[in-house]
């Protein structure tokens, strides 16, 4: 299947979660800290007011509750506004 965010959205593929332990405590994955950096996977066009900026393959950061989460072929991916993007690393 294949996605294609509208108007000013973008897919994110999020990176995955540091794994940390504690003392030899693992801390499970329901209480990890969510990564706030990912790669954009596929853009939409943009809109008529604001013109897509962002491109495939871009590493970029976002805020913590920015996106909607979505489940494809077992890989878990954010759809969010090309405005929810707070930066792009490069």
């Amino acid at each position: 299947m294949n996605i294609k965010p509208l108007a000013d959205r973008v897919l994110v593929l999020p990176a995955p979660a540091e794994e940390k332990t504690i003392g030899g405590i693992i801390i499970p994955d329901s209480a990890k800290e969510k990564p706030l950096r990912g790669t954009v996977v596929a853009v939409g066009n943009g809109t008529k007011d604001e013109e897509m900026i962002l491109k495939e393959n871009d590493t970029v950061l976002y805020g913590k509750y920015a996106g909607t989460e979505l489940e494809l072929d077992g890989t878990k991916y954010l759809i969010m506004r090309q405005s929810d993007v707070l930066a792009v690393v490069g």
